[in-house]
């Protein structure tokens, strides 16, 4: 019972993802061939979006639900770091048709070959965690 806030956040975004179309193939293939606008689209009001509620959260100085105040961690400057994330994440992107969020729309949608990008996704996720240390943040 505690955890069903969570729940219902979950399934409320796997049903706005569903419903934009974030998870199809062909929309995403289509937005690597510059050919629609729709998923840029899509991603450029979250950035805005969330850009707009960090700025909010700043200002305002709220409090978590427990009253500590919420705290934003500075990042350092550098271009390197920034791309060769960005290119991982896009090639893993490009070539399973997925980023980590719709991975569980398309299971739920009854893709099931997607497990395995699901499975891949988290033992990356594994991997980070114990190499963490060790890399250069």
């Amino acid at each position: 019972m505690k955890y069903l806030k969570f729940l219902f956040t979950g399934v409320l975004f796997g049903i706005v993802l569903a419903k934009s179309e974030v998870f199809s193939w062909y929309r995403i293939y289509e937005m690597f061939r510059f050919q629609s606008f729709h998923m840029y689209g899509v991603m450029g009001s979250a950035m805005l979006l969330s850009m707009l509620m960090i700025w909010w959260l700043k200002k305002r100085k709220q409090k978590t639900v427990y009253g500590t105040e919420i705290s934003f961690n500075e990042y350092k400057k550098g271009i390197i770091p920034y791309l060769m994330g960005g290119i991982i994440y896009g090639l893993g992107w490009g070539l399973s048709g997925a980023c980590p969020g719709p991975i569980y729309v398309m299971i739920g949608y009854g893709y099931f070959a997607i497990i395995i990008v699901l499975f891949g996704a988290l033992l990356g996720t594994l991997l980070y965690g114990i190499l963490r240390s060790k890399l250069p943040h």
